[in-house]
């Protein structure tokens, strides 16, 4: 872990997407932070030692879930499958599949394996089951503010984690879809990387924009609440919004409340998803893993 030091800094974006306004200034405390995500390793470690079974390889209640096929009730995750070609990009499930049997230790569903990803970060992985991981070590889930201050590495207000301008052809800076989304991608990218492939930020963090979306543990609303008027005024270690507010008002017939995750991954393309930015911030529901969701964790002085 490292020592993010705390401080005032801008949070969220105006020039980006709507969830991400408005900008505001927001106070933080010092934080101890992983340098990179939690990897397949070490979230075999916490199962060898605890006996945990994650969220996706149990049994669902049909009663959580009004409507829904009976084949897509069996244990599993959301895979990521590339397309054979463009697609209409409105349409995400073109390329995400209810993949029973898909969890932590068969991320890409029955018959795939971590033996040769184990330096890269789990992903399949629920909102509990990253708190239950994150309890056992000692640790905690970051809230949204700390985890974006962090991920920022003292770079106030720049659009992302190494400044203002886009990644240059010269250096290489972040795992992201780097191609024709979602169908071709470029040697090297289109899945999770080791952690640490990267430069890391200014303090000293990897992979705190693509590789993997991160859970943190704020209930997700559309949008920040306005600043303060005065600037002494801004908050001190916020918090999002209530779960109730977190229910998705597109979906009333599923009350799965849903968290935030931040940092994006090697799906976020920018004609796209171009979310791989520390302002950026996503809903997912918390009993839903997927392909390119994982976490790391804080602890507080």
């Amino acid at each position: 872990m490292v020592l993010v030091p705390g401080g005032s800094f801008r949070m969220g974006s105006d020039d980006h997407y709507a969830e991400e306004a408005p900008a505001h200034l927001v106070t933080v405390s010092d934080i101890f932070i992983d340098r990179h995500q939690v990897t397949n390793a070490e979230f075999a470690a916490f199962v060898a030692a605890t006996g945990y079974i994650t969220v996706a390889e149990r049994p669902l209640d049909p009663a959580d879930y009004p409507g829904a096929p009976i084949e897509n009730l069996a244990p599993g995750s959301l895979v990521f499958t590339g397309t054979s070609g463009p697609v209409d990009l409105r349409d995400l499930m073109q390329w995400w599949a209810w993949t029973p049997g898909a969890s932590w230790r068969t991320p890409r569903g029955p018959g795939s394996t971590i033996d040769e990803v184990l330096d890269h970060p789990v992903v399949q992985v629920a909102h509990e089951d990253a708190a239950a991981f994150a309890a056992w070590a000692g640790k905690d889930l970051p809230t949204e503010a700390e985890w974006e201050h962090a991920a920022r590495g003292g770079l106030d207000g720049s659009t992302f984690t190494w400044g203002n301008e886009p990644e240059g052809a010269d250096l290489k800076r972040a795992n992201y879809w780097h191609g024709q989304f979602p169908w071709r991608a470029e040697s090297g990218y289109g899945s999770t990387m080791p952690v640490g492939s990267f430069p890391a930020n200014g303090f000293g963090l990897f992979d705190t924009a693509g590789n993997v979306w991160e859970w943190t543990n704020d209930w997700y609303a559309q949008g920040h609440a306005a600043e303060p008027v005065d600037a002494c005024c801004a908050p001190i270690d916020p918090r999002g919004a209530e779960e109730e507010a977190s229910f998705d008002p597109m979906q009333p017939q599923f009350r799965i409340p849903r968290r935030v995750v931040k940092g994006g991954s090697f799906l976020c393309a920018d004609t796209y998803c171009l979310r791989y930015r520390p302002a950026a911030r996503r809903p997912q529901p918390v009993d839903t893993g997927m392909s390119h969701i994982g976490f790391r964790c804080v602890r507080r002085p």
